[in-house]
């Protein structure tokens, strides 16, 4: 039986390997909350309490990832300038996260570099590739983003986050009506958690470690500053 969540619910949505073609979460009876609420390991639960436990998870679970999809990627539009700009600030919250993108989706099986960007078309390769544990989905169009949160679920042990306007109910934790504003707050709480967990931060500011493919092409630079101190 999967172990209970912090209310106390047994999780409905849980860390895989659920093996092959697993059950859908709204198969398995996962509704979407109102506003001010997320999903907690398939459960509605304040938004909050959502985002404290994300935090927790990227502090602790082993090779922390965030996976920012076009629509943060793509100068496109001021609003989503501003949001990309948010996320580095977020990312500069986190020790030792890896920044991996999902510029497109078109299918690239078996050619993808894993250590340069992931597809929803076979996740999987890149997660197992650089053994990522917990991950934050953003910035990706909803029905990829489902489609590449099941797959996660189905064949990896990498806990799932999403953080966009809406919900993705395959994640594990997600909240949505994400905006600047609420960047902010989401912000505050990570370091509020992290200060209860007694997690250091680097001094110089570098949180963000380059896989390997990032580093060669960065002229052998292994961590970097993703926003100005």
């Amino acid at each position: 039986m999967s172990p209970l969540n912090a209310i106390g619910h047994e999780r409905v949505i849980d860390v895989g390997p659920a093996g092959f073609h697993p059950p859908s979460a709204i198969e398995l009876g996962v509704t979407h909350p109102e506003s001010g609420f997320g999903l907690l390991y398939g459960w509605h639960a304040p938004e909050d309490e959502v985002i404290a436990e994300a935090a927790r998870q990227l502090f602790t679970r082993a090779n922390p990832t965030i996976f920012p999809g076009p629509l943060y990627l793509w100068a496109w539009h001021p609003e989503w300038i501003a949001k990309g700009q948010a996320l580095l600030r977020l990312a500069s919250e986190i020790p030792n996260v890896m920044i991996i993108p999902m510029p497109d989706y078109r299918p690239k099986y078996p050619k993808i570099d894993p250590e340069e960007g992931i597809n929803p078309n076979h996740p999987n390769l890149t997660i197992w590739h650089n053994k990522i544990e917990v991950a934050l989905f953003i910035g990706i169009h909803c029905h990829y983003a489902n489609l590449a949160l099941r797959m996660v679920r189905a064949g990896t042990n990498c806990l799932t986050i999403a953080f966009c306007h809406d919900i993705h109910e395959d994640a594990m934790l997600s909240v949505q009506d994400l905006d600047v504003t609420r960047m902010n707050h989401i912000i505050d709480i990570f370091r509020s958690v992290r200060t209860e967990l007694g997690i250091a931060m680097p001094k110089d500011g570098k949180t963000v470690r380059l896989t390997g493919t990032q580093a060669r092409m960065n002229r052998g630079i292994e961590q970097v500053r993703p926003w100005p101190l």
